[in-house]
């Protein structure tokens, strides 16, 4: 059997993170306590205890607005200590800096009942940010001890360079991670040269997110919620390939969600793969992506090759 590749680093100095992370958009209120409990120590027992909790007071996503007060919640009733996990909050750039990121955590941290994130990741945004500004910001909360390590979500990759010469100008610490849209069929800004380079250099480690597609890679062709953007307007070539990947999946005696994870698990430069579940089965049995990937890895990316529907988007973010 093949050594686990398993825990990889959140990026140059970032903590070994478990491989599998429970996002928080459209799951913890969807569950009961108790579900969300049962969650919880699944999540932790099967290496998969990386909680992304977001903030979702402001912007598009404000309707799931109380997912942190809901896993705050679950955390404290399941009797989990804070050093069995690893901990991921938001910042979200669509008011800032009229609603600046001290703010943006305190309450987060407040309506979940913590006093601090162990990474951050800075959200993306319709218009280029202040960039001297958002690595001072940031600077600012680590050296307070609100968390230790950030990355980013989504940006054009000439931005993200820009924020690592921002952060070297201010002697302040740079992004370590991104967390970016990755799946079988979306692979263009994850594999494609600009932050392939930082990948390889060892500049940044990947979170990938958004890898079932909004269900759809895991065999929900017609999601009943809301679902993330069709960057590049593939989403009906998506749905198309999706008896494809269920073939494959099933050749590998694995779940299609399996096999999407496991699929994103096998690329070198991830550090974990960011995915939501809202009951107990789900995430058990999601579980055997790790050993997939760690087995199989190879073969898992090489059935699924043909199947990069974005070859023609853009890799830098400017899609």
């Amino acid at each position: 059997m093949p050594a686990s590749p398993f825990p990889r680093p959140l990026g140059p100095g970032g903590p070994l993170v478990p491989p599998l992370a429970l996002g928080s958009w459209n799951t913890w209120d969807r569950m009961s306590e108790d579900e969300a409990v049962a969650m919880i120590h699944a999540a932790v027992a099967g290496d998969a205890g990386f909680f992304d909790v977001a903030y979702y007071n402001m912007g598009p996503h404000a309707e799931n607005s109380k997912t942190d007060i809901l896993f705050g919640q679950a955390l404290r009733a399941s009797g989990v200590a804070r050093d069995e996990i690893v901990l991921c909050g938001k910042l979200w750039l669509w008011d800032w800096p009229a609603q600046g990121f001290r703010a943006q955590l305190e309450e987060s941290l407040e309506r979940a009942g913590l006093d601090r994130f162990d990474a951050v990741v800075v959200g993306d945004y319709r218009d280029a940010p202040d960039l001297d500004r958002l690595v001072a910001d940031v600077g600012e909360l680590i050296a307070d001890g609100l968390f230790d390590v950030w990355g980013i979500n989504n940006w054009v990759v000439g931005d993200t360079h820009a924020a690592f010469a921002a952060a070297e100008r201010a002697g302040v610490a740079a992004p370590t991670f991104a967390q970016l849209k990755y799946s079988i069929v979306r692979r263009s800004m994850a594999e494609g040269e600009p932050y392939g380079e930082l990948f390889r250099a060892g500049r940044l480690a990947l979170q990938a997110s958004d890898v079932f597609e909004g269900g759809i890679l895991a065999g929900n062709l017609v999601p009943q919620r809301k679902i993330g953007a069709d960057v590049g307007g593939i989403r009906e070539r998506i749905v198309a390939a999706a008896p494809e990947v269920a073939r494959v999946a099933a050749e590998l005696d694995a779940t299609p969600a399996q096999l999407a994870l496991a699929f994103c698990l096998a690329y070198p430069p991830t550090a974990n793969v960011l995915f939501g579940a809202s009951r107990p089965a789900q995430l058990e049995g999601n579980l055997a992506a790790m050993r997939l990937a760690a087995e199989h890895g190879d073969a898992v990316r090489a059935a699924v090759a043909g199947l990069w529907l974005d070859r023609e988007v853009a890799a830098d973010g400017t899609w």
